[in-house]
């Protein structure tokens, strides 16, 4: 059995600033985001290494907005009827991926419309980049002791002791591993040969999905939410639509590639 190391948050102090080590994790995803999309945009037609510094900058704004406000929406509502501007207490922590991935959607739109570009042409690029900061951003809850996982026997269970004293997944790893490094490969490889219009980002909505909805088995559900209808988590809903849009984007962009090639 192991013991969580119960990692100092705290990263680095300089006097009375503090870098926290779930920041860094979001600051080396973005940086290697935006090293691969400048590696991507040489070997891509219609970009430049430019236009993925503002593809960034965008992706950064719509992660942090949308983050922090999906997390409010989706599982602290009652919080925001009870004080509105509790919303802006970023500092308290409190991110969820769905409200992000929501933000980052309509970010691509106003950065699409920037440039000229079409919609699904910036997300099909944008998709392969995403990963790498899901992955490190799992690593920053696993330092900081958040999101445990359900109790198990398994010899790698994990005892978390700021919780309890009870051996439970390391369902942070689960997840850095599956929305991180293999989804990373698996969208690295795909989009690495021309692919269809859509069919990148709808592989990145359906890896996703099932990445997710299946390491929710075994993380802890957020103690005030419970399980929900069919003893699924909240994280599990809102992956099922992930689930569902991207294999119909999947289809409809091979049917369509089908049509325009016996056209």
């Amino acid at each position: 059995m192991l013991v969580h190391p119960d990692f100092d948050p705290v990263a680095l102090h300089l006097g009375p600033l503090q870098i926290r080590w779930y920041g860094l994790m979001y600051l080396i995803g973005f940086g290697l985001g935006w090293w691969l999309g400048r590696r991507r945009a040489r070997v891509t037609p219609g970009w430049t290494v430019q236009q993925v510094d503002d593809l960034v900058f965008y992706c950064a704004l719509g992660v942090i907005l949308g983050g922090r406000l999906g997390y409010m929406l989706f599982y602290n509502l009652g919080d925001i009827l009870a004080e509105p501007l509790s919303i802006l207490r970023i500092w308290e922590g409190g991110m969820s991926f769905h409200g992000g991935l929501l933000g980052v959607l309509l970010a691509m739109g106003l950065l699409a419309r920037k440039t000229g570009k079409g919609f699904f042409e910036v997300t099909d690029f944008l998709a392969p980049l995403i990963p790498p900061g899901l992955g490190f951003g799992r690593l920053g809850n696993f330092i900081n002791g958040e999101l445990w996982g359900r109790p198990t026997d398994l010899p790698w269970g994990m005892v978390f002791p700021q919780v309890d004293d009870v051996s439970r997944h390391p369902s942070q790893l689960y997840q850095a591993l599956l929305e991180g490094l293999v989804l990373f490969v698996v969208l690295w490889w795909f989009s690495s040969r021309p692919r269809p219009r859509m069919a990148v980002s709808g592989l990145f909505l359906l890896g996703y999905g099932v990445a997710r909805w299946l390491s929710e088995f075994f993380r802890q559900p957020d103690a005030h939410l419970g399980l929900l209808a069919l003893g699924f988590s909240m994280g599990q809903w809102l992956s099922l639509p992930m689930v569902v849009l991207g294999g119909m984007f999947l289809w409809w962009a091979y049917r369509r590639r089908e049509v325009d090639d016996h056209a």
